[in-house]
Protein backbone atom coordinates (compact mmCIF):
# COMPACT_ATOMS: atom_id res chain seq x y z
CA UNK A 1 0.00 0.00 0.00
CA UNK A 2 0.95 3.45 -0.73
CA UNK A 3 2.36 5.20 2.26
CA UNK A 4 0.88 8.19 1.24
CA UNK A 5 -2.63 7.87 -1.14
CA UNK A 6 -3.44 4.46 0.77
CA UNK A 7 -3.88 3.43 -2.88
CA UNK A 8 -2.88 -0.46 -3.46
CA UNK A 9 0.04 -0.72 -5.49
CA UNK A 10 -0.34 -3.54 -8.73
CA UNK A 11 2.65 -6.09 -8.79
CA UNK A 12 3.97 -3.87 -11.56
CA UNK A 13 5.44 -1.08 -9.76
CA UNK A 14 8.47 -0.81 -8.38
CA UNK A 15 7.99 -2.24 -4.86
CA UNK A 16 9.10 -5.79 -6.43
CA UNK A 17 6.74 -6.99 -3.54
CA UNK A 18 3.55 -9.54 -5.56
CA UNK A 19 -0.03 -7.80 -5.64
CA UNK A 20 -1.83 -8.73 -2.70
CA UNK A 21 -4.85 -8.27 -3.19
CA UNK A 22 -6.93 -6.51 0.00
CA UNK A 23 -8.68 -8.96 1.82
CA UNK A 24 -12.39 -8.81 1.21
CA UNK A 25 -15.60 -9.18 4.35
CA UNK A 26 -16.02 -12.78 2.35
CA UNK A 27 -12.21 -13.98 2.77
CA UNK A 28 -11.86 -12.69 6.14
CA UNK A 29 -15.42 -14.04 7.70
CA UNK A 30 -14.92 -16.52 10.08
CA UNK A 31 -11.66 -15.30 10.95
CA UNK A 32 -10.67 -14.52 14.72
CA UNK A 33 -9.76 -10.75 13.06
CA UNK A 34 -13.05 -10.17 11.10
CA UNK A 35 -14.45 -8.00 13.95
CA UNK A 36 -11.27 -6.04 13.54
CA UNK A 37 -10.99 -5.73 9.76
CA UNK A 38 -14.28 -5.19 9.42
CA UNK A 39 -14.19 -1.59 10.28
CA UNK A 40 -11.24 -0.70 8.80
CA UNK A 41 -12.42 -2.09 5.29
CA UNK A 42 -15.27 -0.04 5.46
CA UNK A 43 -13.57 3.34 7.06
CA UNK A 44 -10.91 2.44 3.78
CA UNK A 45 -13.61 2.27 1.56
CA UNK A 46 -14.97 5.51 2.53
CA UNK A 47 -12.11 7.31 2.56
CA UNK A 48 -11.38 6.48 -1.04
CA UNK A 49 -14.47 7.48 -2.00
CA UNK A 50 -14.20 10.26 -0.33
CA UNK A 51 -10.95 11.60 -2.17
CA UNK A 52 -12.09 10.02 -5.65
CA UNK A 53 -14.84 13.09 -5.04
CA UNK A 54 -12.68 15.50 -3.81
CA UNK A 55 -10.51 15.22 -6.85
CA UNK A 56 -12.91 14.74 -9.83
CA UNK A 57 -15.61 17.65 -8.22
CA UNK A 58 -13.55 20.70 -10.30
CA UNK A 59 -13.24 18.88 -13.16
CA UNK A 60 -17.19 17.30 -13.22
CA UNK A 61 -18.34 20.51 -12.66
CA UNK A 62 -16.48 22.31 -15.43
CA UNK A 63 -17.67 19.15 -17.53
CA UNK A 64 -21.32 19.47 -17.09
CA UNK A 65 -21.08 23.30 -17.40
CA UNK A 66 -19.82 22.37 -21.14
CA UNK A 67 -22.04 19.90 -21.80
CA UNK A 68 -25.51 22.25 -20.36
CA UNK A 69 -24.05 24.75 -23.51
CA UNK A 70 -23.62 22.23 -25.84
CA UNK A 71 -26.94 20.70 -25.28
CA UNK A 72 -28.61 24.72 -25.98
CA UNK A 73 -27.67 26.65 -28.51
CA UNK A 74 -28.87 29.68 -30.07
CA UNK A 75 -30.22 29.29 -33.37
CA UNK A 76 -30.56 32.40 -35.85
CA UNK A 77 -32.00 31.05 -39.13
CA UNK A 78 -33.31 33.84 -42.09
CA UNK A 79 -36.79 33.52 -43.56
CA UNK A 80 -37.63 34.19 -47.25
CA UNK A 81 -37.91 38.17 -46.30
CA UNK A 82 -34.48 38.56 -44.99
CA UNK A 83 -35.45 38.94 -41.55
CA UNK A 84 -33.56 36.74 -38.94
CA UNK A 85 -35.59 34.31 -36.99
CA UNK A 86 -34.04 33.94 -33.33
CA UNK A 87 -34.32 30.74 -31.87
CA UNK A 88 -33.38 28.05 -29.13
CA UNK A 89 -32.08 24.10 -30.07
CA UNK A 90 -32.20 21.62 -27.20
CA UNK A 91 -29.83 19.18 -28.67
CA UNK A 92 -29.73 15.62 -27.64
CA UNK A 93 -28.01 12.77 -29.59
CA UNK A 94 -31.33 11.54 -31.10
CA UNK A 95 -31.66 13.55 -34.80
CA UNK A 96 -35.47 13.79 -33.88
CA UNK A 97 -36.57 17.07 -33.39
CA UNK A 98 -39.80 18.93 -32.50
CA UNK A 99 -40.76 22.24 -33.81
CA UNK A 100 -42.56 24.25 -31.26
CA UNK A 101 -44.64 27.44 -32.27
CA UNK A 102 -45.43 30.35 -29.94
CA UNK A 103 -49.18 32.45 -29.58
CA UNK A 104 -50.79 35.09 -30.30
CA UNK A 105 -47.99 38.38 -28.40
CA UNK A 106 -45.86 35.12 -26.84
CA UNK A 107 -42.31 34.50 -27.34
CA UNK A 108 -40.33 31.55 -27.50
CA UNK A 109 -39.81 31.64 -23.80
CA UNK A 110 -43.66 31.07 -23.55
CA UNK A 111 -44.10 28.48 -19.96
CA UNK A 112 -46.00 25.86 -22.33
CA UNK A 113 -43.29 25.60 -24.97
CA UNK A 114 -40.77 25.59 -21.95
CA UNK A 115 -42.36 22.86 -20.26
CA UNK A 116 -42.54 20.90 -23.88
CA UNK A 117 -39.51 21.06 -24.32
CA UNK A 118 -37.98 20.29 -20.78
CA UNK A 119 -40.28 17.09 -21.51
CA UNK A 120 -38.91 16.22 -24.51
CA UNK A 121 -35.27 16.30 -23.85
CA UNK A 122 -36.02 13.90 -21.48
CA UNK A 123 -37.26 11.77 -23.59
CA UNK A 124 -34.02 11.98 -25.96
CA UNK A 125 -36.14 13.87 -28.40
CA UNK A 126 -34.55 17.62 -29.85
CA UNK A 127 -36.80 20.50 -29.34
CA UNK A 128 -36.62 23.55 -31.26
CA UNK A 129 -38.64 26.83 -29.62
CA UNK A 130 -38.04 30.30 -32.05
CA UNK A 131 -39.51 33.86 -32.23
CA UNK A 132 -41.65 34.84 -35.32
CA UNK A 133 -40.99 37.40 -37.17
CA UNK A 134 -41.96 40.85 -34.75
CA UNK A 135 -41.47 38.81 -31.80
CA UNK A 136 -39.43 38.26 -29.13
CA UNK A 137 -35.49 38.43 -30.06
CA UNK A 138 -36.68 38.01 -33.86
CA UNK A 139 -36.17 41.02 -36.72
CA UNK A 140 -39.57 42.30 -38.33
CA UNK A 141 -42.42 44.29 -37.30
CA UNK A 142 -45.26 42.94 -35.22
CA UNK A 143 -48.06 41.84 -37.23
CA UNK A 144 -52.04 41.40 -35.87
CA UNK A 145 -52.72 38.78 -38.97
CA UNK A 146 -50.69 37.74 -41.46
CA UNK A 147 -51.34 34.07 -40.59
CA UNK A 148 -49.43 32.60 -44.41
CA UNK A 149 -46.40 34.75 -43.54
CA UNK A 150 -45.58 33.15 -40.00
CA UNK A 151 -46.38 29.62 -41.74
CA UNK A 152 -43.05 31.21 -44.27
CA UNK A 153 -41.22 31.97 -40.83
CA UNK A 154 -42.21 28.20 -40.30
CA UNK A 155 -41.21 27.05 -43.64
CA UNK A 156 -37.38 28.36 -43.39
CA UNK A 157 -37.31 26.88 -39.60
CA UNK A 158 -38.16 23.38 -41.51
CA UNK A 159 -35.53 23.73 -44.03
CA UNK A 160 -33.08 24.93 -41.60
CA UNK A 161 -33.22 21.93 -39.88
CA UNK A 162 -33.89 19.40 -42.62
CA UNK A 163 -30.69 20.61 -44.55
CA UNK A 164 -29.13 19.78 -41.41
CA UNK A 165 -29.64 16.24 -41.86
CA UNK A 166 -32.46 16.65 -38.52
CA UNK A 167 -35.85 14.32 -38.80
CA UNK A 168 -38.62 16.51 -38.00
CA UNK A 169 -41.31 14.51 -36.02
CA UNK A 170 -43.85 17.21 -35.31
CA UNK A 171 -44.91 20.43 -35.13
CA UNK A 172 -46.55 21.67 -31.84
CA UNK A 173 -48.37 25.28 -31.79
CA UNK A 174 -50.01 27.32 -29.06
CA UNK A 175 -53.11 29.28 -30.08
CA UNK A 176 -52.08 31.18 -33.53
CA UNK A 177 -49.00 29.20 -33.18
CA UNK A 178 -51.51 25.93 -33.29
CA UNK A 179 -53.10 28.06 -36.43
CA UNK A 180 -49.16 28.18 -38.26
CA UNK A 181 -48.98 24.65 -37.23
CA UNK A 182 -52.22 23.43 -39.31
CA UNK A 183 -51.95 25.74 -41.81
CA UNK A 184 -48.42 24.60 -42.81
CA UNK A 185 -49.86 21.09 -42.65
CA UNK A 186 -52.53 22.07 -45.35
CA UNK A 187 -49.50 23.23 -47.67
CA UNK A 188 -46.17 21.46 -47.17
CA UNK A 189 -46.92 17.35 -46.30
CA UNK A 190 -43.42 16.90 -45.29
CA UNK A 191 -44.21 16.51 -41.39
CA UNK A 192 -46.11 13.37 -40.14
CA UNK A 193 -47.44 14.84 -36.59
CA UNK A 194 -48.60 18.06 -35.66
CA UNK A 195 -50.20 19.14 -32.32
CA UNK A 196 -52.66 22.18 -32.52
CA UNK A 197 -53.06 23.66 -28.80
CA UNK A 198 -56.04 26.32 -28.61
CA UNK A 199 -55.61 27.15 -32.01
CA UNK A 200 -58.84 29.37 -33.20
CA UNK A 201 -60.89 27.86 -35.95
CA UNK A 202 -63.20 30.79 -36.78
CA UNK A 203 -60.54 33.82 -37.57
CA UNK A 204 -63.82 36.09 -37.76
CA UNK A 205 -64.04 35.63 -34.48
CA UNK A 206 -62.44 37.12 -31.41
CA UNK A 207 -62.12 40.47 -32.84
CA UNK A 208 -64.35 42.48 -31.52
CA UNK A 209 -62.77 41.76 -27.62
CA UNK A 210 -59.53 43.13 -28.87
CA UNK A 211 -60.41 46.19 -31.09
CA UNK A 212 -63.79 47.18 -29.58
CA UNK A 213 -66.65 48.15 -30.84
CA UNK A 214 -66.95 49.14 -34.64
CA UNK A 215 -63.65 48.25 -35.24
CA UNK A 216 -64.64 47.79 -39.13
CA UNK A 217 -65.93 51.20 -39.57
CA UNK A 218 -63.13 52.91 -37.67
CA UNK A 219 -60.03 50.82 -39.11
CA UNK A 220 -61.83 51.68 -43.17
CA UNK A 221 -61.88 54.82 -42.10
CA UNK A 222 -58.51 55.37 -40.54
CA UNK A 223 -56.53 52.94 -42.25
CA UNK A 224 -55.28 51.15 -38.92
CA UNK A 225 -56.53 51.01 -35.05
CA UNK A 226 -54.09 51.09 -32.03
CA UNK A 227 -54.37 48.52 -29.76
CA UNK A 228 -54.17 49.92 -25.68
CA UNK A 229 -53.82 48.43 -22.41
CA UNK A 230 -56.25 48.70 -19.19
CA UNK A 231 -53.83 51.90 -18.83
CA UNK A 232 -54.25 53.67 -21.91
CA UNK A 233 -50.80 52.36 -22.94
CA UNK A 234 -49.78 51.62 -26.70
CA UNK A 235 -49.56 47.58 -27.33
CA UNK A 236 -49.55 47.40 -30.77
CA UNK A 237 -51.35 48.87 -34.48
CA UNK A 238 -53.56 46.38 -36.39
CA UNK A 239 -53.88 47.83 -40.33
CA UNK A 240 -56.43 47.00 -42.34
CA UNK A 241 -54.34 44.93 -44.17
CA UNK A 242 -53.69 42.57 -41.94
CA UNK A 243 -57.01 42.61 -40.14
CA UNK A 244 -58.24 41.42 -44.28
CA UNK A 245 -55.07 38.91 -43.49
CA UNK A 246 -57.38 37.43 -40.77
CA UNK A 247 -60.28 37.40 -41.89
CA UNK A 248 -59.35 35.71 -45.26
CA UNK A 249 -57.97 32.74 -43.53
CA UNK A 250 -60.27 30.01 -44.10
CA UNK A 251 -59.29 27.59 -41.46
CA UNK A 252 -62.30 25.21 -42.62
CA UNK A 253 -60.06 25.25 -46.17
CA UNK A 254 -57.14 24.56 -44.34
CA UNK A 255 -58.21 21.22 -42.37
CA UNK A 256 -60.23 19.59 -44.87
CA UNK A 257 -56.38 19.73 -46.95
CA UNK A 258 -54.17 18.34 -44.38
CA UNK A 259 -54.17 14.65 -45.86
CA UNK A 260 -54.65 11.75 -43.91
CA UNK A 261 -51.16 10.30 -43.39
CA UNK A 262 -50.78 13.49 -41.66
CA UNK A 263 -51.37 12.82 -37.20
CA UNK A 264 -52.94 15.50 -35.84
CA UNK A 265 -54.21 16.06 -32.41
CA UNK A 266 -55.60 18.73 -30.80
CA UNK A 267 -55.93 19.87 -26.98
CA UNK A 268 -58.33 22.69 -25.77
CA UNK A 269 -59.18 23.35 -22.00
CA UNK A 270 -62.97 23.24 -21.91
CA UNK A 271 -62.63 26.58 -19.71
CA UNK A 272 -60.54 28.55 -22.19
CA UNK A 273 -62.34 32.38 -22.47
CA UNK A 274 -60.20 33.32 -25.30
CA UNK A 275 -60.62 30.62 -27.46
CA UNK A 276 -64.06 28.72 -27.23
CA UNK A 277 -63.63 25.13 -26.83
CA UNK A 278 -66.25 24.57 -29.99
CA UNK A 279 -63.22 25.37 -32.41
CA UNK A 280 -61.73 22.34 -31.10
CA UNK A 281 -64.98 20.19 -32.30
CA UNK A 282 -64.89 21.95 -35.70
CA UNK A 283 -61.06 21.30 -36.30
CA UNK A 284 -62.46 17.39 -35.32
CA UNK A 285 -65.14 17.24 -37.91
CA UNK A 286 -62.88 18.38 -40.96
CA UNK A 287 -59.23 17.00 -40.61
CA UNK A 288 -59.09 13.48 -41.28
CA UNK A 289 -56.83 11.70 -39.19
CA UNK A 290 -57.40 13.71 -36.06
CA UNK A 291 -57.65 12.87 -32.51
CA UNK A 292 -59.25 15.44 -29.77
CA UNK A 293 -58.65 16.01 -26.18
CA UNK A 294 -60.70 18.26 -23.88
CA UNK A 295 -58.71 18.78 -20.59
CA UNK A 296 -61.68 19.78 -17.84
CA UNK A 297 -61.45 22.76 -16.20
CA UNK A 298 -58.25 24.25 -18.42
CA UNK A 299 -57.87 27.83 -19.59
CA UNK A 300 -56.14 29.24 -22.57
CA UNK A 301 -53.16 29.32 -20.71
CA UNK A 302 -53.22 25.96 -18.96
CA UNK A 303 -52.27 27.77 -15.77
CA UNK A 304 -53.27 24.34 -13.41
CA UNK A 305 -52.84 22.07 -15.93
CA UNK A 306 -49.21 22.34 -17.54
CA UNK A 307 -48.18 19.09 -16.55
CA UNK A 308 -51.54 17.40 -18.08
CA UNK A 309 -50.80 19.19 -21.31
CA UNK A 310 -47.24 18.08 -21.37
CA UNK A 311 -48.07 14.57 -20.65
CA UNK A 312 -50.90 14.52 -23.68
CA UNK A 313 -48.61 15.87 -26.28
CA UNK A 314 -45.52 13.59 -25.17
CA UNK A 315 -47.91 10.63 -25.59
CA UNK A 316 -48.64 11.91 -28.89
CA UNK A 317 -45.29 12.19 -30.35
CA UNK A 318 -44.67 8.46 -28.60
CA UNK A 319 -47.44 6.87 -30.70
CA UNK A 320 -46.67 8.70 -34.18
CA UNK A 321 -43.12 7.22 -33.60
CA UNK A 322 -44.48 3.67 -33.02
CA UNK A 323 -46.98 4.13 -36.13
CA UNK A 324 -44.54 6.07 -38.39
CA UNK A 325 -40.99 6.05 -37.86
CA UNK A 326 -39.03 8.43 -38.93
CA UNK A 327 -35.18 8.16 -39.06
CA UNK A 328 -32.51 5.85 -38.21
CA UNK A 329 -31.70 7.55 -34.72
CA UNK A 330 -34.88 7.19 -32.85
CA UNK A 331 -33.76 5.84 -29.78
CA UNK A 332 -37.54 6.44 -28.28
CA UNK A 333 -38.57 3.71 -30.65
CA UNK A 334 -36.21 0.96 -29.61
CA UNK A 335 -37.20 1.76 -25.44
CA UNK A 336 -41.63 1.51 -26.33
Amino acid sequence: MHPKTGRIRPASESTGEPHRPFPTTASIRGSKHSQELRPALTQQRLQNSCRLDSDDQRKMKKAMTALKAICKRRIVIQNKHGEKLVGVLHQVQSKNLVILCHGFQATKDDSILVSIADALVKEEICAFQFDFAGNGESEGVFRYGHYHREVGDLRAVVSYFSNQKYNIIAIVGHSKGGNAALLYASKYHDIPSVINISGRFGLNHGIQGRLGKGFMERITKDGFIDVKDKLGNFEYRVTLDSLMDRLNTDMHEASCSIPKEIRVLTIHGSRDQIVPVKDAYEFAKLIPNHKLHVIEGANHRYTEDIETLTFLVLQFIRESQILSPIGENDKLMSRL
